[in-house]
């Protein structure tokens, strides 16, 4: 029974991004950024159960690949074709533009497949992982809900949209070197980058809230190119 344990959990980061994609083409972009949330932390738990319960399988590997695929693949690409059908407008240019937001949902799907058969990336990740990207993407429609900084025109402009999305997309695939979140042990010395970065992300949550998701990604990938040499 323990061993269908992380898949059921990881089926639940698939249905949650299923309710997010229909959440975002309802009108309800917001809605679907807590989805997201949700899916990334069913996807956090399905490797922690599974590394706790020593039970991980192919079957494992490649569900986890198939429901990122649509959480943190088609979703972000959605989140960015309804931003973008909204700014492109404004910009005096074609709406069909707002189809490139899914070239992120093939740069997710190249990212995973590399993943899925790269040997370096057992403890740590090469190339910005799906989920860190989707985050920050869902973050967009939660900051427009609330924006007390005034990012708005900034964020439905397909001038800044437009190369976003090709920018996580080249992240998806770089080969840079980013830590993983998963902690052997509790120690200090083995551990002094990821306590660092969670201690700074959760500051930055708790002041600036949505807004500080972005500024989050870019610590995470700012301190492992800083410090590149991790366990």
């Amino acid at each position: 029974m323990k061993r269908h344990l992380p898949n059921a959990v990881t089926c639940l980061n698939l249905f949650a991004g299923c309710l997010a994609l229909v959440q975002i083409f309802a009108g309800n972009p917001q809605a679907a950024a807590y989805l997201v949330g949700i899916a990334a932390l069913f996807d956090f738990v399905d490797g922690l159960i599974a590394r706790a319960l020593h039970v991980s399988s192919p079957i494992g590997k490649d569900l986890d690949s198939l429901a990122d695929m649509v959480s943190f693949g088609v979703v972000p690409g959605a989140f960015l074709f309804i931003l973008l059908q909204q700014a492109l407008p404004t910009a005096g240019l074609p709406q069909w533009l707002a189809y490139a937001g899914f070239i992120v949902t093939v740069f997710s799907a190249l990212r995973l497949a590399k993943f899925n058969n790269d040997t370096r990336q057992t403890t740590s990740f090469i190339g910005l992982p799906t989920p860190a990207n989707t985050l920050l993407v869902a973050s967009l429609p939660l900051i427009l809900a609330n924006d007390t900084f005034g990012l708005t025109p900034y964020i439905l402009n397909a001038w800044v949209l437009l190369p976003l999305t090709l920018l996580v997309s080249y992240l998806l695939v770089a080969e840079i070197p980013l830590f993983a979140l998963k902690f052997k042990n509790m120690s200090w010395q083995d551990n002094s980058l990821r306590f660092i970065f969670v201690l700074l992300a959760v500051g930055l949550i708790l002041l600036l809230q949505a807004t500080a998701i972005p500024l989050v990604v870019l610590l995470y990938v700012a301190l492992s190119m800083l410090k590149p040499s991790y366990s």
